[in-house]
């Protein structure tokens, strides 16, 4: 499209050149654009060779053709950013709108001023411009019910400015993201992850995006399962609370049951159930695409001991405890003073030991304890008289005398020296 729009304008400037008439041609008396899309007007000027142009503007039906206020004017710099001036001072009036809006619609002309005094002049045909906006049609199997598991979409984005002819590019987008490319997206055998808000745009124009199609795919109930708390075990008396849940669209209503020996009976229809008795729960989930069943949980219930038992309890034990471990102490103590006292009496007998003098006296006739009074240091006796002492040995003494090594020698035998003959 823009090669042959350059061939025109070529052609037309070449045209023009040897044209001395004053003229403005609107290569495009009808431009339609797409909303957040950019529009160009092609537009050529002539005059008398002999003149300069001095200034050039564009102005929009909206305001005086020849006073203004104008959307362009090349000697002003508070114009709109989104007016470009794609021509020159020459021959070449093209003008191009960034980021069509719905108010930008209407006809637009072009003039210009030359360096005489009377050289001034205004295209009055001007070019009109159209802005749509893209649109999206949506066909399905049956049009006059929700869209459910399965079935099949076709979505198709319309450019109003194509009319009945599918020769723009576009881009299609789920949830602000793009998807696909072309005029035309198949959605088949639908399952819930093709929910979404789905829109398209030109493919060279990002901004021109169409409304939003939002599509919801409707099934039955998925997943349906229960949760307990605080746990699947507690003590009598607690509080109970059972949560069901499940995926399904639209949303399901919910029915609680409970098993009582041969029996299935109704005890809710919440999402949650309140409950201090044990048993086996389950619950189901049903819309109008069908209906689902949980898997049976079991809660038990324990005993609970009385405040009063468990403290009484509690002291118990721990006396119990204290006793064993004085028990422990005491036979750890008394085990360690027996092993310490025989190792004192051992020590005290061997040092009492070392400091015994054992005298052995023997009782024998008259005339060996003569010759012994007789003063003799030392008793000698002959083998007959140790066969004599031996027949009196019963009548021997024993005396145990225990000497302090502190005393003098002299004591010991004055000690000796007392002892009954």
């Amino acid at each position: 499209m823009c090669v042959n729009l350059s061939l025109t304008l070529m052609l037309l400037f070449l045209s023009g050149a040897v044209c001395s008439e004053w003229n403005v041609e609107y290569h495009q008396q009808h431009i339609c654009a797409v909303k957040g899309s950019s529009a160009v007007i092609p537009c050529s000027f002539y005059y008398p060779e002999n003149v300069r142009v001095m200034r050039v503007m564009w102005c929009h039906e909206k305001s005086d053709i020849f006073d203004g206020t104008f959307v362009f004017e090349s000697e002003m710099n508070e114009t709109d950013t989104r007016f470009q001036y794609i021509g020159d001072k020459k021959h070449n009036c093209s003008f191009e709108i960034h980021n069509v809006e719905h108010n930008d619609a209407g006809k637009y002309t072009f003039r210009f001023i030359t360096d005489t005094e009377k050289g001034k002049w205004t295209g009055p045909a001007g070019s009109t411009l159209k802005v749509v906006d893209l649109n999206v049609s949506m066909t399905r199997p049956h049009e006059n019910r929700a869209t459910k598991e399965g079935d099949s979409v076709n979505l198709t984005c319309i450019n109003g400015c194509d009319s009945d002819h599918l020769s723009s590019a576009f881009t299609w987008f789920k949830n602000g993201e793009p998807i696909n490319e072309g005029p035309v997206l198949y959605l088949s055998n639908m399952n819930p992850t093709d929910s979404g808000n789905y829109s398209c745009s030109l493919k060279t124009h990002t901004g021109t995006a169409s409304r939003v199609i939002n599509i919801h795919v409707e099934y039955g109930p998925k997943n349906t399962s229960v949760s307990v708390r605080p746990s699947m075990e507690v003590e009598a008396g607690t509080n109970i609370t059972l949560i069901c849940s499940s995926h399904a669209n639209p949303p399901v209503d919910y029915t609680w049951f409970k098993i009582d020996e041969s029996h299935v009976l109704d005890v809710g229809h919440q999402p949650e159930l309140f409950t201090a008795d044990g048993g086996q729960y389950f619950c189901s989930a049903a819309n109008k695409h069908g209906s689902q069943y949980s898997s049976v949980v079991t809660v038990k219930t324990k005993e609970r001991w009385p405040s009063f038992n468990r403290d009484v309890l509690i002291i118990t034990l721990s006396v119990a405890v204290l006793l064993i471990v004085i028990t422990a102490v005491t036979v750890i103590k008394l085990k360690t003073k027996k092993k310490i006292r025989p190792r004192a009496e051992e020590t005290n007998c061997e040092e009492d030991s070392e400091d015994a003098v054992y005298v052995s006296m023997t009782v024998c006739d008259e005339k060996q304890s003569k010759g012994r009074s007789q003063g003799q240091s030392e008793i000698k006796m002959t083998r007959a008289e140790e066969t004599n002492c031996e027949e009196d040995r019963e009548d021997s003494v024993y005396v145990n005398m225990t000497v302090m090594k502190n005393n003098p020698k002299g004591e010991a035998e004055e000690a000796a020296d007392r002892l009954p003959p």
